[in-house]
């Protein structure tokens, strides 16, 4: 069986041997490393790859354009790195269309982590976006883990129906409380957090303490299977 390919988009070369190192030893990937951004199209038609680690600061075309130009054409999961915290919420844009990103510095392992995450989710077919044992009625407002059922209140149910579509991408609390509150009241950072930690413990309480929301130091949430 042929390994799964990774594409290493980035300009720095002790960093890109890094990454290739250790996506070999650790993961078992095949890797090419491109350290040009305006190249990396063509590259990528040649011989596709299962995932792209895509640098945000590139030479020849930076990596937003060049995670834009890939998503006109495929589906293939990327994962940008960036070492400007100010770019986060653009990363997480929609619009953009990248499945997770890293923040420099990083740890190799967590890279290693964050790939094989990203895989495993690109792998589910269509309907599987919804998290394994999670049921979500919006119509009825039931929810149920397990079948156990969740007794939530609205803005809860807005909480968890926001970050289990789209699992293992980090929202920000201001993303979220758009999505908690439809008539896009201010609240505080606080009053995210208050939510989140009555949605984990209700969840806590019928997955055997599994957690599934997990917090992203300094950026926000997201819900993991």
């Amino acid at each position: 069986m042929s390994r799964q390919q990774i594409l290493i988009v980035e300009d720095e070369p002790k960093i890109a041997a890094l990454l290739a190192d250790y996506l070999q030893a650790k993961g078992g990937y095949a890797t090419r490393v491109i350290d040009r951004g305006d190249t990396v199209l063509e590259s990528f038609r040649a011989n596709p790859p299962d995932l792209v680690l895509l640098d945000l600061m590139l030479p020849g075309l930076d990596g937003i354009e060049v995670c834009k130009k890939i998503r006109r054409e495929s589906e293939i999961p990327i994962i940008m790195v960036t070492a400007r915290v100010e770019e986060i919420d653009r990363l997480l844009g929609l619009e953009l269309g990248a499945d997770d990103y890293i923040c420099k510095p990083f740890s190799p392992r967590e890279v290693v982590a964050r790939v094989k995450a990203v895989l495993r989710r690109s792998l589910r077919d269509g309907d599987d976006d919804i998290p394994p044992g999670l049921e979500i009625d919006e119509a009825k407002f039931i929810a149920r883990y397990e079948g156990r059922a969740l007794n939530l209140t609205p803005v809860e149910f807005a909480l968890l129906k926001t970050l289990s579509a789209q699992q293992g991408r980090v929202f920000s609390r201001d993303q979220l409380m758009n999505e908690m509150y439809s008539d896009y009241r201010v609240v505080s950072d606080r009053a995210v957090d208050t939510h989140v930690k009555n949605l984990r413990r209700k969840l806590d309480e019928v997955s055997g303490g599994r957690e599934l929301i997990e917090s992203v130091y300094g950026l926000g949430y997201r819900f993991v299977s």
